[in-house]
């Protein structure tokens, strides 16, 4: 395997779900769409994706080496999997609690 892919494996197996995640996080709820909540959900979003990478690249480096060569995509996988999802979860906390604050996200009624 190359080093490249190696080092990127944890980013190219997550992909697929991350995207899932993303859209998800994108499109619900579907209102308000202001510029504020567009600008909100694209810097969120490349939080959580740079703090995925800087754990999966922290992770990679710091891996006992005597624990063997898997044991590196173990540890960076588990370790950027759990920061991308505390990282969208404080983002979706954090934008619901502003919604209901400003009183764009009650919906009808």
């Amino acid at each position: 395997m190359s080093a490249g892919v190696e080092l990127n494996l944890t980013l190219i197996l997550f992909l697929p779900w991350f995207l899932i995640l993303s859209v998800l996080f994108w499109v619900y709820p579907r209102q308000p769409r202001t510029l504020a909540r567009r600008a909100y959900d694209v810097a969120a979003l490349l939080v959580s994706l740079a703090l995925f990478l800087a754990s999966v690249y922290w992770a990679q480096a710091y891996a006992d080496p005597a624990a063997g060569k898997m044991w590196k995509q173990i540890l960076a996988t588990a370790l950027g999997y759990a920061v991308y999802l505390g990282a969208m979860t404080v983002a979706f906390v954090v934008r619901w609690l502003w919604l209901r604050r400003t009183g764009d996200g009650q919906g009808p009624g």
